[in-house]
């Protein structure tokens, strides 16, 4: 009998997490594809009303209204960004604060203009489905050039404080 609870337990969760990872999947590519598509509606409508988007510059950190305001000028010409996934990870949180359903992603992306890029955050599940929590996009610099990157950015911010 504990053996079959056990069992039947088991399958239950991964059946869980396999549909998760399979709903995750989906809004995280339709977060892309909307973008991609100055779709503003749909993008917007896939992150939480709480959301912050951190950016690949230091200083981009938006809520979503702030975010909603900076997209809106290009999204309206129909001008977009296509980043295309190419390879993601989803760890499932199932207790996470006050018994939300949470999960942690990264994703590998491809972009014209920068290359490489890392797609990173929280997804919570809500009411009206999985929404993203948290995004950060970031350019991964290798290990072998990080030394003259990092000098770069210091070089760059030394001008601009040297300047104001």
């Amino acid at each position: 009998m504990i053996k079959s609870t056990v069992l039947m337990l088991s399958l239950f969760l991964f059946s869980f997490s396999s549909s998760a990872n399979s709903d995750i999947n989906k809004v995280l590519d339709t977060f892309h594809e909307a973008a991609a598509d100055a779709d503003q509606k749909l993008y917007f409508s896939l992150l939480d009303e709480q959301a912050v988007f951190l950016g690949t510059d230091g200083s981009e950190r938006w809520t979503r209204k702030e975010f909603y305001d900076f997209v809106t000028p290009y999204f309206s010409r129909g001008k977009g960004w296509a980043y295309k996934p190419r390879q993601r990870n989803i760890t499932l949180i199932s207790n996470g604060i006050h018994g939300e359903q949470l999960a942690f992603f990264d994703e590998l992306l491809d972009n014209n203009n920068y290359g490489e890029c890392r797609g990173s955050g929280v997804i919570r599940l809500t009411s009206q489905g999985w929404k993203i929590l948290q995004y950060n996009l970031s350019i991964p610099v290798p290990n072998g050039i990080s030394g003259e990157v990092v000098g770069k950015i210091t070089a760059y911010h030394q001008q601009l404080s040297s300047s104001q």
